[in-house]
Protein backbone atom coordinates (compact mmCIF):
# COMPACT_ATOMS: atom_id res chain seq x y z
CA UNK A 1 0.00 0.00 0.00
CA UNK A 2 1.74 3.47 -1.02
CA UNK A 3 2.36 6.16 1.62
CA UNK A 4 0.47 9.36 1.65
CA UNK A 5 -2.47 11.21 3.33
CA UNK A 6 -5.59 8.71 4.19
CA UNK A 7 -7.74 10.33 1.08
CA UNK A 8 -5.27 9.43 -1.34
CA UNK A 9 -5.91 5.68 -0.68
CA UNK A 10 -7.65 4.05 -3.73
CA UNK A 11 -11.08 1.78 -2.70
CA UNK A 12 -8.91 -1.63 -3.09
CA UNK A 13 -5.86 0.34 -0.82
CA UNK A 14 -8.78 0.92 1.74
CA UNK A 15 -9.81 -2.24 1.52
CA UNK A 16 -6.90 -4.16 2.69
CA UNK A 17 -6.15 -1.43 5.51
CA UNK A 18 -9.31 -2.37 7.02
CA UNK A 19 -8.29 -5.72 7.07
CA UNK A 20 -4.96 -5.65 9.00
CA UNK A 21 -5.97 -3.05 11.16
CA UNK A 22 -3.95 -0.38 9.77
CA UNK A 23 -6.83 2.11 9.79
CA UNK A 24 -10.58 2.69 10.20
CA UNK A 25 -13.53 3.70 8.40
CA UNK A 26 -14.51 6.00 10.46
CA UNK A 27 -10.98 7.66 9.82
CA UNK A 28 -11.31 7.63 6.55
CA UNK A 29 -14.45 9.19 6.60
CA UNK A 30 -12.56 12.51 8.78
CA UNK A 31 -9.81 12.77 6.46
CA UNK A 32 -12.10 12.67 3.20
CA UNK A 33 -14.54 15.11 5.01
CA UNK A 34 -11.33 17.41 5.48
CA UNK A 35 -10.13 17.40 2.11
CA UNK A 36 -13.94 18.07 1.05
CA UNK A 37 -13.81 20.88 3.21
CA UNK A 38 -10.38 22.25 1.89
CA UNK A 39 -10.92 21.82 -1.84
CA UNK A 40 -14.99 21.47 -2.76
CA UNK A 41 -14.67 25.43 -2.43
CA UNK A 42 -12.52 25.63 -5.48
CA UNK A 43 -13.81 22.72 -7.30
CA UNK A 44 -17.67 22.92 -6.41
CA UNK A 45 -18.13 19.03 -6.90
CA UNK A 46 -20.02 18.07 -4.40
CA UNK A 47 -23.37 19.77 -4.07
CA UNK A 48 -25.10 17.84 -1.34
CA UNK A 49 -23.20 16.27 1.48
CA UNK A 50 -24.31 13.64 4.12
CA UNK A 51 -22.30 13.82 6.99
CA UNK A 52 -24.86 12.45 9.53
CA UNK A 53 -25.40 9.56 7.25
CA UNK A 54 -22.07 9.15 6.28
CA UNK A 55 -21.08 8.46 9.79
CA UNK A 56 -23.41 6.59 10.62
CA UNK A 57 -22.90 4.07 7.79
CA UNK A 58 -18.65 4.77 8.98
CA UNK A 59 -19.38 4.12 12.28
CA UNK A 60 -21.38 1.00 11.26
CA UNK A 61 -18.88 -0.17 9.24
CA UNK A 62 -16.35 -0.15 11.77
CA UNK A 63 -17.85 -2.10 14.01
CA UNK A 64 -18.05 -4.98 11.14
CA UNK A 65 -14.61 -4.41 10.36
CA UNK A 66 -13.41 -5.21 13.83
CA UNK A 67 -15.88 -7.89 14.47
CA UNK A 68 -14.20 -9.28 11.47
CA UNK A 69 -17.71 -9.58 9.33
CA UNK A 70 -17.04 -7.05 6.63
CA UNK A 71 -19.59 -7.05 3.91
CA UNK A 72 -16.74 -7.59 1.31
CA UNK A 73 -14.29 -5.17 0.02
CA UNK A 74 -16.23 -2.28 -0.41
CA UNK A 75 -17.42 -2.15 2.99
CA UNK A 76 -16.43 1.21 4.87
CA UNK A 77 -15.03 2.78 1.24
CA UNK A 78 -16.70 6.58 0.60
CA UNK A 79 -18.89 6.88 -2.73
CA UNK A 80 -20.49 9.94 -4.36
CA UNK A 81 -23.04 9.81 -5.93
CA UNK A 82 -24.20 11.48 -9.13
CA UNK A 83 -27.29 14.09 -8.62
CA UNK A 84 -29.69 12.46 -11.37
CA UNK A 85 -29.65 9.37 -9.38
CA UNK A 86 -31.70 9.03 -6.42
CA UNK A 87 -30.46 8.46 -3.38
CA UNK A 88 -32.98 8.22 -0.35
CA UNK A 89 -33.39 10.84 1.74
CA UNK A 90 -31.00 12.55 0.26
CA UNK A 91 -31.98 16.06 -2.29
CA UNK A 92 -32.34 14.71 -6.00
CA UNK A 93 -31.62 17.87 -8.43
CA UNK A 94 -30.68 16.89 -11.63
CA UNK A 95 -29.31 20.12 -11.94
CA UNK A 96 -33.07 21.76 -12.10
CA UNK A 97 -34.98 24.14 -10.54
CA UNK A 98 -37.87 21.85 -11.67
CA UNK A 99 -36.42 19.43 -9.12
CA UNK A 100 -35.08 21.67 -6.49
CA UNK A 101 -37.06 20.58 -3.73
CA UNK A 102 -37.31 16.68 -4.20
CA UNK A 103 -35.85 14.05 -1.85
CA UNK A 104 -36.39 10.95 -2.37
CA UNK A 105 -37.61 8.20 -0.42
CA UNK A 106 -36.49 4.89 -1.90
CA UNK A 107 -32.71 4.41 -3.43
CA UNK A 108 -32.00 3.64 -6.64
CA UNK A 109 -31.08 0.46 -7.60
CA UNK A 110 -27.24 1.02 -8.21
CA UNK A 111 -27.47 2.50 -4.82
CA UNK A 112 -29.12 -0.04 -2.94
CA UNK A 113 -26.44 -2.09 -4.35
CA UNK A 114 -23.68 -0.05 -2.95
CA UNK A 115 -25.51 0.32 0.29
CA UNK A 116 -25.43 -3.81 0.66
CA UNK A 117 -21.83 -3.86 0.06
CA UNK A 118 -21.53 -1.80 2.92
CA UNK A 119 -20.04 1.43 0.56
CA UNK A 120 -20.29 4.70 2.46
CA UNK A 121 -22.46 7.29 0.77
CA UNK A 122 -20.78 10.70 0.93
CA UNK A 123 -23.20 12.72 -0.95
CA UNK A 124 -24.32 14.34 -4.75
CA UNK A 125 -22.26 15.72 -7.70
CA UNK A 126 -23.30 18.40 -9.58
CA UNK A 127 -24.49 17.63 -13.15
CA UNK A 128 -25.55 20.03 -16.14
CA UNK A 129 -29.39 20.68 -16.02
CA UNK A 130 -31.21 16.88 -17.18
CA UNK A 131 -27.54 15.83 -17.90
CA UNK A 132 -27.38 17.06 -20.89
CA UNK A 133 -24.29 18.86 -21.85
CA UNK A 134 -21.05 17.80 -22.77
CA UNK A 135 -19.95 19.86 -19.40
CA UNK A 136 -21.19 20.86 -15.97
CA UNK A 137 -22.75 23.91 -14.60
CA UNK A 138 -26.66 24.85 -13.80
CA UNK A 139 -28.61 27.49 -12.45
CA UNK A 140 -28.86 25.89 -8.87
CA UNK A 141 -24.80 25.72 -8.01
CA UNK A 142 -23.07 27.22 -10.76
CA UNK A 143 -20.16 25.74 -12.54
CA UNK A 144 -17.80 22.87 -11.51
CA UNK A 145 -14.19 23.04 -12.51
CA UNK A 146 -11.57 20.85 -13.25
CA UNK A 147 -9.25 20.13 -10.54
CA UNK A 148 -6.22 19.94 -13.52
CA UNK A 149 -7.23 23.94 -13.99
CA UNK A 150 -10.62 25.29 -11.83
CA UNK A 151 -11.40 27.29 -14.75
CA UNK A 152 -11.79 24.72 -17.05
CA UNK A 153 -14.54 22.40 -17.38
CA UNK A 154 -14.05 18.49 -16.47
CA UNK A 155 -16.74 17.84 -18.83
CA UNK A 156 -20.00 16.30 -18.16
CA UNK A 157 -22.30 15.22 -17.39
CA UNK A 158 -20.48 13.39 -14.86
CA UNK A 159 -18.61 16.14 -14.16
CA UNK A 160 -18.77 16.88 -10.34
CA UNK A 161 -17.98 12.97 -10.33
CA UNK A 162 -14.67 12.89 -11.81
CA UNK A 163 -13.77 16.29 -9.94
CA UNK A 164 -14.77 14.79 -6.92
CA UNK A 165 -12.54 11.96 -7.52
CA UNK A 166 -9.35 13.28 -9.00
CA UNK A 167 -9.20 15.74 -6.12
CA UNK A 168 -9.16 13.34 -3.35
CA UNK A 169 -12.88 13.55 -2.60
CA UNK A 170 -13.57 9.57 -2.31
CA UNK A 171 -12.11 7.16 -4.31
CA UNK A 172 -15.27 6.21 -5.95
CA UNK A 173 -17.75 8.14 -7.72
CA UNK A 174 -21.51 6.43 -9.45
CA UNK A 175 -22.80 7.97 -12.33
CA UNK A 176 -24.51 7.55 -15.63
CA UNK A 177 -23.62 7.73 -19.32
CA UNK A 178 -26.02 8.53 -21.35
CA UNK A 179 -23.86 9.85 -24.40
CA UNK A 180 -20.12 9.54 -23.25
CA UNK A 181 -20.94 11.28 -19.75
CA UNK A 182 -18.88 8.93 -18.14
CA UNK A 183 -15.92 8.66 -20.33
CA UNK A 184 -14.96 12.32 -21.09
CA UNK A 185 -15.10 13.64 -18.23
CA UNK A 186 -12.65 10.75 -16.81
CA UNK A 187 -10.65 11.18 -19.70
CA UNK A 188 -10.38 14.94 -18.93
CA UNK A 189 -9.01 14.82 -15.22
CA UNK A 190 -7.15 11.64 -15.43
CA UNK A 191 -9.37 8.86 -14.12
CA UNK A 192 -10.75 5.15 -15.80
CA UNK A 193 -14.49 5.88 -16.49
CA UNK A 194 -16.28 2.59 -17.52
CA UNK A 195 -19.60 2.23 -19.62
CA UNK A 196 -21.35 -1.05 -18.92
CA UNK A 197 -22.96 -3.06 -21.17
CA UNK A 198 -26.84 -2.15 -21.44
CA UNK A 199 -28.66 -3.92 -18.64
CA UNK A 200 -25.28 -4.81 -17.41
CA UNK A 201 -26.08 -2.84 -14.17
CA UNK A 202 -29.76 -2.87 -13.47
CA UNK A 203 -31.80 0.75 -12.79
CA UNK A 204 -35.29 1.13 -11.04
CA UNK A 205 -36.75 4.05 -9.13
CA UNK A 206 -35.01 6.68 -10.81
CA UNK A 207 -36.07 9.82 -13.07
CA UNK A 208 -37.70 9.43 -15.78
CA UNK A 209 -35.90 8.19 -18.75
CA UNK A 210 -35.20 10.53 -21.25
CA UNK A 211 -32.18 8.92 -23.84
CA UNK A 212 -34.44 5.95 -24.63
CA UNK A 213 -32.17 2.97 -23.15
CA UNK A 214 -29.05 4.21 -24.09
CA UNK A 215 -28.06 5.72 -20.51
CA UNK A 216 -26.83 3.20 -18.12
CA UNK A 217 -24.81 3.38 -14.85
CA UNK A 218 -21.44 2.70 -14.04
CA UNK A 219 -18.41 3.72 -11.84
CA UNK A 220 -15.78 6.17 -11.99
CA UNK A 221 -11.99 5.66 -10.27
CA UNK A 222 -8.61 5.80 -10.09
CA UNK A 223 -7.69 2.69 -11.42
CA UNK A 224 -9.33 -0.60 -12.95
CA UNK A 225 -9.33 -2.78 -9.96
CA UNK A 226 -11.65 -0.26 -8.61
CA UNK A 227 -14.07 -0.33 -11.28
CA UNK A 228 -13.96 -3.97 -11.33
CA UNK A 229 -14.36 -3.60 -7.05
CA UNK A 230 -17.44 -1.37 -8.34
CA UNK A 231 -18.84 -3.73 -10.76
CA UNK A 232 -18.93 -6.77 -8.27
CA UNK A 233 -21.50 -4.61 -6.10
CA UNK A 234 -23.63 -2.71 -8.93
CA UNK A 235 -23.71 -5.61 -11.48
CA UNK A 236 -26.62 -7.72 -11.95
CA UNK A 237 -27.46 -10.90 -12.81
CA UNK A 238 -25.64 -11.22 -16.30
CA UNK A 239 -22.31 -9.69 -14.31
CA UNK A 240 -19.40 -11.98 -14.38
CA UNK A 241 -16.12 -10.72 -12.53
CA UNK A 242 -13.08 -10.21 -15.29
CA UNK A 243 -10.64 -13.77 -14.60
CA UNK A 244 -8.03 -12.98 -12.13
CA UNK A 245 -5.12 -13.64 -14.86
CA UNK A 246 -5.61 -11.92 -18.45
CA UNK A 247 -5.33 -14.22 -21.07
CA UNK A 248 -1.63 -13.94 -23.07
CA UNK A 249 -3.27 -14.28 -25.94
CA UNK A 250 -2.68 -11.10 -28.61
CA UNK A 251 -6.08 -9.42 -29.27
CA UNK A 252 -7.18 -8.18 -32.57
CA UNK A 253 -7.45 -4.27 -32.11
CA UNK A 254 -8.32 -1.08 -34.68
CA UNK A 255 -7.35 2.31 -34.02
CA UNK A 256 -9.47 4.97 -35.49
CA UNK A 257 -7.75 8.35 -35.54
CA UNK A 258 -11.31 10.13 -36.19
CA UNK A 259 -14.91 9.44 -36.58
CA UNK A 260 -15.98 10.40 -40.11
CA UNK A 261 -13.07 12.97 -40.67
CA UNK A 262 -14.38 14.96 -37.99
CA UNK A 263 -11.69 17.68 -36.20
CA UNK A 264 -9.54 16.46 -33.24
CA UNK A 265 -7.05 18.35 -30.89
CA UNK A 266 -3.08 17.50 -32.47
CA UNK A 267 -2.23 16.76 -28.75
CA UNK A 268 -5.06 14.37 -28.40
CA UNK A 269 -3.82 12.91 -31.48
CA UNK A 270 -0.73 12.46 -30.38
CA UNK A 271 -1.30 10.81 -26.96
CA UNK A 272 -3.74 8.18 -28.45
CA UNK A 273 -1.39 7.31 -30.87
CA UNK A 274 1.20 6.53 -28.63
CA UNK A 275 -1.38 4.15 -26.53
CA UNK A 276 -1.54 2.46 -29.75
CA UNK A 277 2.47 1.99 -30.01
CA UNK A 278 2.43 1.43 -26.38
CA UNK A 279 -0.49 -1.98 -27.03
CA UNK A 280 1.79 -2.93 -29.80
CA UNK A 281 4.49 -2.79 -27.69
CA UNK A 282 2.38 -5.22 -25.16
CA UNK A 283 1.88 -7.89 -28.36
CA UNK A 284 -1.26 -6.70 -29.52
CA UNK A 285 -2.31 -6.62 -33.30
CA UNK A 286 -3.07 -3.01 -34.02
CA UNK A 287 -4.44 -1.97 -37.42
CA UNK A 288 -4.56 1.82 -38.09
CA UNK A 289 -7.38 3.49 -40.19
CA UNK A 290 -7.46 7.28 -40.46
CA UNK A 291 -11.13 7.61 -40.58
CA UNK A 292 -13.97 5.29 -39.24
CA UNK A 293 -17.49 6.10 -40.70
CA UNK A 294 -19.39 3.45 -39.08
CA UNK A 295 -20.93 5.03 -36.77
CA UNK A 296 -21.62 8.27 -38.89
CA UNK A 297 -25.69 6.83 -38.94
CA UNK A 298 -25.81 7.10 -35.21
CA UNK A 299 -24.03 10.80 -34.62
CA UNK A 300 -26.73 12.16 -37.56
CA UNK A 301 -29.86 10.75 -35.48
CA UNK A 302 -28.64 11.52 -32.09
CA UNK A 303 -30.68 14.66 -31.56
CA UNK A 304 -33.58 13.46 -32.34
CA UNK A 305 -33.37 10.63 -29.40
CA UNK A 306 -32.17 13.35 -26.98
CA UNK A 307 -34.35 15.91 -28.25
CA UNK A 308 -37.69 14.70 -27.82
CA UNK A 309 -37.05 13.42 -25.22
CA UNK A 310 -36.60 16.71 -23.32
CA UNK A 311 -39.88 17.26 -25.14
CA UNK A 312 -41.47 14.70 -23.38
CA UNK A 313 -39.91 15.39 -19.90
CA UNK A 314 -41.03 19.02 -19.71
CA UNK A 315 -44.40 17.72 -20.62
CA UNK A 316 -44.86 17.08 -17.25
CA UNK A 317 -43.88 19.99 -15.86
CA UNK A 318 -46.26 23.13 -15.36
CA UNK A 319 -44.12 26.33 -17.13
CA UNK A 320 -41.07 24.26 -17.48
CA UNK A 321 -39.55 26.31 -20.09
CA UNK A 322 -39.36 29.46 -17.84
CA UNK A 323 -38.05 27.28 -15.68
CA UNK A 324 -35.04 26.03 -17.36
CA UNK A 325 -31.70 27.25 -18.75
CA UNK A 326 -31.82 28.95 -21.95
CA UNK A 327 -30.00 26.04 -23.84
CA UNK A 328 -32.22 23.85 -22.29
CA UNK A 329 -35.22 25.44 -23.67
CA UNK A 330 -33.93 25.76 -27.22
CA UNK A 331 -33.25 22.09 -27.63
CA UNK A 332 -37.07 21.47 -26.54
CA UNK A 333 -38.01 24.26 -29.45
CA UNK A 334 -35.86 22.20 -31.67
CA UNK A 335 -37.37 18.53 -30.42
CA UNK A 336 -40.91 19.79 -31.07
CA UNK A 337 -39.69 19.57 -34.76
CA UNK A 338 -39.63 16.08 -34.92
CA UNK A 339 -42.65 13.48 -35.30
CA UNK A 340 -42.88 10.20 -34.15
CA UNK A 341 -41.88 8.76 -37.50
CA UNK A 342 -38.69 10.68 -36.97
CA UNK A 343 -38.27 8.81 -33.84
CA UNK A 344 -39.20 5.65 -34.80
CA UNK A 345 -36.60 6.03 -37.82
CA UNK A 346 -33.75 6.73 -35.37
CA UNK A 347 -34.22 3.76 -33.88
CA UNK A 348 -34.65 1.87 -37.09
CA UNK A 349 -31.12 3.36 -38.33
CA UNK A 350 -29.75 2.40 -35.17
CA UNK A 351 -30.69 -1.28 -35.40
CA UNK A 352 -28.97 -1.82 -38.73
CA UNK A 353 -25.94 -0.06 -37.45
CA UNK A 354 -25.97 -2.59 -34.81
CA UNK A 355 -25.69 -5.23 -37.36
CA UNK A 356 -22.56 -3.38 -38.66
CA UNK A 357 -20.91 -3.59 -35.74
CA UNK A 358 -21.37 -7.06 -35.10
CA UNK A 359 -19.70 -7.83 -38.51
CA UNK A 360 -16.54 -5.40 -36.89
CA UNK A 361 -16.15 -7.44 -33.97
CA UNK A 362 -16.31 -10.72 -35.88
CA UNK A 363 -12.80 -9.22 -37.56
CA UNK A 364 -11.57 -7.04 -34.65
CA UNK A 365 -12.06 -7.67 -30.82
CA UNK A 366 -11.22 -3.96 -29.69
CA UNK A 367 -12.16 -0.80 -30.91
CA UNK A 368 -9.29 2.12 -29.91
CA UNK A 369 -9.94 5.58 -30.10
CA UNK A 370 -9.88 8.99 -28.29
CA UNK A 371 -12.34 9.20 -25.65
CA UNK A 372 -13.12 12.77 -26.63
CA UNK A 373 -12.43 14.99 -29.38
CA UNK A 374 -11.32 18.44 -27.58
CA UNK A 375 -8.74 19.22 -24.48
CA UNK A 376 -11.02 21.28 -21.54
CA UNK A 377 -12.40 24.47 -22.39
CA UNK A 378 -13.85 27.27 -19.80
CA UNK A 379 -15.86 26.17 -17.57
CA UNK A 380 -19.40 28.07 -18.34
CA UNK A 381 -18.89 27.30 -21.72
CA UNK A 382 -21.29 24.94 -23.03
CA UNK A 383 -18.91 23.78 -25.68
CA UNK A 384 -15.61 24.72 -27.52
CA UNK A 385 -16.65 26.37 -30.56
CA UNK A 386 -13.27 24.98 -32.33
CA UNK A 387 -11.17 22.36 -32.68
CA UNK A 388 -8.12 21.86 -34.25
CA UNK A 389 -9.06 25.26 -35.88
CA UNK A 390 -12.34 24.23 -37.60
CA UNK A 391 -15.77 25.20 -36.35
CA UNK A 392 -17.37 22.70 -34.44
CA UNK A 393 -20.98 22.11 -33.59
CA UNK A 394 -22.23 21.69 -29.63
CA UNK A 395 -21.21 17.55 -30.06
CA UNK A 396 -18.03 18.05 -31.36
CA UNK A 397 -16.09 17.33 -28.52
CA UNK A 398 -18.42 14.20 -28.16
CA UNK A 399 -17.68 12.50 -31.44
CA UNK A 400 -16.66 9.48 -30.07
CA UNK A 401 -18.84 8.42 -27.31
CA UNK A 402 -22.65 8.14 -28.48
CA UNK A 403 -22.61 4.89 -30.22
CA UNK A 404 -21.61 2.86 -27.83
CA UNK A 405 -24.68 3.93 -25.57
CA UNK A 406 -26.79 3.63 -29.18
CA UNK A 407 -25.71 0.56 -29.66
CA UNK A 408 -25.26 -1.29 -25.92
CA UNK A 409 -21.93 -1.83 -26.22
CA UNK A 410 -19.20 -1.81 -22.84
CA UNK A 411 -16.80 1.26 -23.16
CA UNK A 412 -13.78 2.25 -20.87
CA UNK A 413 -12.02 5.52 -21.05
CA UNK A 414 -7.96 4.92 -19.65
CA UNK A 415 -5.50 7.89 -18.66
CA UNK A 416 -3.01 8.24 -21.92
CA UNK A 417 0.68 7.82 -20.45
CA UNK A 418 1.51 10.99 -21.73
CA UNK A 419 -0.22 14.57 -21.60
CA UNK A 420 1.51 16.83 -23.56
CA UNK A 421 -0.42 19.79 -22.43
CA UNK A 422 0.12 18.85 -18.55
CA UNK A 423 -3.91 18.34 -18.72
CA UNK A 424 -5.28 14.99 -18.59
CA UNK A 425 -6.37 13.02 -22.07
CA UNK A 426 -7.82 9.72 -22.32
CA UNK A 427 -8.59 6.84 -24.68
CA UNK A 428 -11.59 4.58 -25.53
CA UNK A 429 -11.62 1.03 -25.49
CA UNK A 430 -15.04 -0.61 -27.05
CA UNK A 431 -15.86 -4.05 -26.84
CA UNK A 432 -18.99 -6.15 -28.68
CA UNK A 433 -21.98 -6.22 -25.89
CA UNK A 434 -21.28 -8.42 -23.26
CA UNK A 435 -17.93 -8.57 -23.45
CA UNK A 436 -17.74 -6.79 -20.10
CA UNK A 437 -15.38 -8.81 -18.01
CA UNK A 438 -13.00 -9.12 -21.18
CA UNK A 439 -12.69 -5.81 -21.35
CA UNK A 440 -11.50 -4.90 -18.02
CA UNK A 441 -9.75 -7.56 -17.62
CA UNK A 442 -7.72 -6.25 -20.91
CA UNK A 443 -7.49 -2.52 -19.26
CA UNK A 444 -6.20 -3.99 -16.27
CA UNK A 445 -3.40 -5.96 -17.92
CA UNK A 446 -2.70 -3.39 -19.92
CA UNK A 447 -2.85 -0.57 -17.11
CA UNK A 448 -0.25 -3.16 -14.92
CA UNK A 449 2.40 -3.34 -17.82
CA UNK A 450 1.98 0.34 -19.33
CA UNK A 451 3.26 1.35 -15.70
CA UNK A 452 0.47 3.84 -15.16
CA UNK A 453 0.19 5.29 -11.80
CA UNK A 454 -2.51 7.71 -10.08
CA UNK A 455 -1.41 11.68 -10.61
CA UNK A 456 -2.54 14.39 -8.24
CA UNK A 457 -3.40 17.99 -9.30
CA UNK A 458 -1.74 20.28 -8.11
CA UNK A 459 -4.63 22.11 -5.68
Amino acid sequence: MREGPLWQLSAGELAAAYRIGLTAPDAVLQAVFARIEEVNPRLNAIVTLDVPGARAAADASTQRWRAGQPLGPLDGVPVTVKDNILVKGLRATWGSKLYVDYVPDADEEPVARLREAGAVILGKTNVPEFTLHGYTDNLLFGPTGNPWNPALTPGGSSGGAVAAVASGMGPLALCTDGGGSIRRPAAHTGLVGFKPSRGMVPRANGFPTILHDFEVAGPVARNVEDVILAMNAIGGKDWRPPETDASEKPLRILHARTFSRAPVDPDITLAVAEAADELKRQGHDVEQTESFDLAAPIADVWPIVSQTGLVWLLSQHKDAESRIAPALAEMARNGRSYSAADYLNALDIIKHVERDFEALFETFDLLLMPAAAAMPWPATEIYPPTIAGHLVGPRGHAAFTPFANALGLPAISLPCKTWPQDMPIGFQLVAARGRDAALLAFARDYESRAGWQMRWPPL
